[in-house]
């Protein structure tokens, strides 16, 4: 088997997340879904699993939080084009999330903006140079 990525995030309402996540181009695994539980795919190698609250509840004895007041992860990923990057933040905002809670980063060589799924889980589509990606860049970027 390929080596995957699965990323588990709780939600508060998963017909609302699974709509969410279909709308900015995910599509869902009906062999993976069920009432408390739904796969979907992003690519061959990339998958969310949403989860239910209680669902979550039986993977860890840690404390979920509130992803929309507290942050543990920002989830990153690659676009093909600026355009791309910006049709992904507004496809986000239009079914329900929250376009750019951080700042636009653009570096030139890398453009990112960043969004919120319904329940505050921040993803950050990114663009990069090709140039870029094959050398890396010669400074790090500020913070």
């Amino acid at each position: 088997m390929t080596q995957m990525i699965f990323v588990n995030l709780p939600v508060a309402d998963l017909p609302r997340s699974m709509a969410f996540y279909e709308a900015v181009g995910f599509r869902n695994e009906p062999k993976f879904t069920n009432d408390q539980a739904a796969m979907m795919v992003l690519s061959d190698t990339i998958a969310v699993m949403l989860l239910t609250h209680g669902f979550w509840a039986g993977f860890t004895s840690k404390r979920r939080i509130d992803a929309r007041t507290e942050a543990q992860v920002l989830l990153c990923i690659s676009r093909g084009s600026r355009a791309e990057v910006d049709a992904v933040t507004e496809a986000a905002a239009a079914a329900g999330g929250r376009a750019d809670p951080g700042p636009v980063q653009d570096h030139g060589f890398m453009y990112g903006r960043s969004f919120e799924d319904p329940d505050g889980h921040v993803w950050e589509p990114m663009w990069m140079e090709p140039a870029a990606a094959a050398c890396g860049a010669a400074e790090p970027a500020e913070i």
